[in-house]
């Protein structure tokens, strides 16, 4: 056996350091073009676009918009501009804005540096919560007792909220009406708790859920029962199970903390804070191109680092197994999964949208503008006196289908690239230092803005976290020991990929992209909030997040209602992930027996 296993060590490394690197900047080449055509690309002036920025109320005359563009050289076309800017970048210049006119490196380190405190505070929150969700699982499991089925409630609700509805919540009761802490502005530390809060506990409810996905198969895996029985503490079979766990996280905590840096926008936008995020979206909107694409450079690099981090850690803390083909498989036990709770809070989403689909969204009573729930209208009414249950129902379809169709094509691609972890690194790390808002924006410039923008924008990086958790699944399964063995027995690729796999990624990615389907449909409403969705008088939920908000504290239930129905398809989505399973079991009991007998 211990043949077998030498004939089976295979080395995990990717391509070489320096096809990488080319591939990775070939790929922020790409995206930095695409950013320098954006204005030509939505076919409007970008001499009309910087003089709305600079004052809205001069009229656009052909003199003035001449001058302009000689001003900015915009007549020699954008190729010459984007040379011009990466010659200057080459010797420490990026350029000037065309905005405000002055340096842009100095402008964006400032932003950076903001977003680098913030993003320190969110993730130490992300963790702490992290560590909270999966915490009874971690405590069941290294004292041998029965695991929880099916995910907890909590945890999926927190994750489903929306974080510019949290950062307005805490800003307006503990920073305005409690007075505890600074609730606008950016002066240093004291004033980052309530944003990294905002920002962090629906991220780490979604990362405690992913680990909290994996645990069960750490902790049925021979080692353990060995342990036990050795009478190991149980502090230190947990200490165990999670490093064991862990690595199949870590490539989704890098994209994570790329997102607390530049796809923050809504929650700085709440607290006025100049972010990075905050900065390339005012950028883009006024199209002044050094600002955005030197934005969008320090994000990529960013990225790239995060990445190659997470990477590192992964393989640390696997250890030497992972080269030697050592590892035991880590697939999810078979139980049955908890049913009682999907179907519950499943009945209770599909019985507000039928009540909703009933009544007219459109009908207008300007007596009962922002009136309270009552029997009339059990949720209220927005600032247009038009009830909210109605107009929740009728944006169910469109909210839903789009998540639904947004998360199905994200799990596609982000297998077929997972895959190729060749091909994959530098897509993941590229299109992660996109955020969805700038994503929209380039969406709409090519396509033109309208309903579906939106679900374009979010497909276009929502495969991101589905490809890097199947890569990161791929790569230790393939340093499983009964892989090994069974490929020391002359099986094929095809048997391979077939049999033990396919088996052993799919169906956790599977379950990830289920949990991540509120995080779609939150995107989606983030981009409405920021006006680059649907357009009134749709009643899709993020459209009623957007309209309702700014009466949040005069009216709570006209923003808690399309809130509570995110978070209620939330939970619906987290309780049924629990029941995705591989319909065949005979590959995963041969792989469990077969690392049983080489252990």
């Amino acid at each position: 056996m211990t043949g077998i296993r030498r004939t089976a060590a295979t080395t995990t490394g990717g391509p070489s350091t320096a096809a990488s690197a080319l591939w990775r900047a070939a790929l922020a080449l790409l995206l930095l073009c695409g950013i320098g055509l954006l204005p030509w690309l939505s076919r409007t002036d970008p001499a009309r676009t910087v003089l709305k920025a600079r004052a809205a109320d001069r009229d656009p005359t052909p003199e003035v918009l001449d001058a302009i563009r000689r001003d900015l050289d915009l007549d020699a076309g954008p190729l010459h501009l984007l040379g011009h800017w990466l010659g200057g970048l080459a010797h420490g210049d990026a350029g000037t804005s065309w905005l405000s006119g002055t340096a842009v490196a100095p402008m964006v380190a400032q932003a950076l540096g903001c977003s680098l405190l913030l993003m320190a505070g969110a993730l130490t929150v992300a963790v702490a919560t992290a560590g909270a969700v999966c915490a009874r699982t971690l405590w069941r499991g290294a004292r041998r007792r029965p695991l929880p089925r099916g995910a907890g409630s909590g945890g999926a609700l927190l994750a489903a909220l929306p974080e510019f509805l949290i950062a307005s919540v805490l800003a307006a009761v503990i920073g305005v009406r409690l007075g505890w802490l600074p609730a606008v502005g950016w002066y240093g530390w004291p004033w980052m708790p309530l944003p990294a809060l905002a920002l962090g506990l629906p991220v780490g409810a979604a990362l405690g859920r992913i680990l909290d996905d994996v645990l069960p198969g750490a902790f049925a895996e021979p080692w353990v029962r060995a342990a036990a029985a050795r009478g190991l503490p149980a502090r230190r079979i947990a200490r165990q199970a999670l490093r064991r766990a862990v690595p199949g996280v870590l490539p989704n905590l890098g994209l994570f903390v790329v997102g607390f840096t530049g796809g923050a926008v809504a929650v700085e936008q709440v607290f006025d804070i100049p972010g990075l995020g905050r900065l390339t979206l005012q950028a883009a909107l006024a199209q002044d191109l050094p600002v955005l694409q030197t934005g969008t450079l320090v994000l990529i690099v960013f990225a790239t680092a995060a990445g190659g981090l997470a990477r590192l850690a992964a393989r640390l803390l696997l250890g030497p197994a992972l080269r030697d083909g050592e590892l035991p498989t880590l697939h999810h036990p078979s139980g049955p999964p908890a049913r009682a709770l999907p179907l519950l809070y499943g009945a209770v989403l599909l019985a507000v949208v039928a009540l909703g689909a009933l009544r007219d969204p459109m009908a207008l009573d300007t007596t009962a503008r922002l009136d309270g729930p009552s029997w009339q209208h059990p949720f209220g009414t927005d600032a247009l006196g038009r009830d909210l249950l109605a107009r929740v129902g009728h944006g169910a379809l469109a909210t839903l289908a789009l998540a639904l169709a947004v998360s199905a094509c994200a799990l596609a691609v982000g297998l077929l690239l997972g895959m190729v972890p060749r091909l994959a690194g530098g897509l993941v790390e590229t299109t992660n230092a996109v955020p969805p808002v700038l994503a929209g924006l380039l969406v709409a410039g090519t396509a033109g803005a309208g309903p579906y923008t939106p679900a374009l924008a979010v497909a276009a990086v929502a495969w991101a976290p589905l490809a890097a958790h199947t890569a990161a699944l791929l790569n230790q399964e393939r340093a499983a020991t009964h892989l090994a063995a069974t490929r020391a027995l002359g099986a094929g690729r095809r048997h391979l990929f077939r049999r033990h796999l396919l088996p052993a990624v799919l169906p956790p990615v599977a379950r990830h992209a289920l949990l991540r389907l509120p995080a779609v449909a939150l995107a989606l409403a983030s981009l409405g909030f920021l006006g680059l969705g649907a357009q009134p008088p749709s009643p899709e939920w993020g459209r009623l997040l957007a309209e309702n908000h700014p009466y949040a504290e005069r009216a709570p239930w006209a923003v808690l209602t399309p809130a509570a129905a995110l978070a209620l398809l939330g939970v619906v989505a987290v309780t049924s992930a629990g029941g995705v399973r591989w319909p065949g079991r005979r590959a995963r009991r041969s792989a469990a027996l077969v690392d049983t007998a080489l252990d």
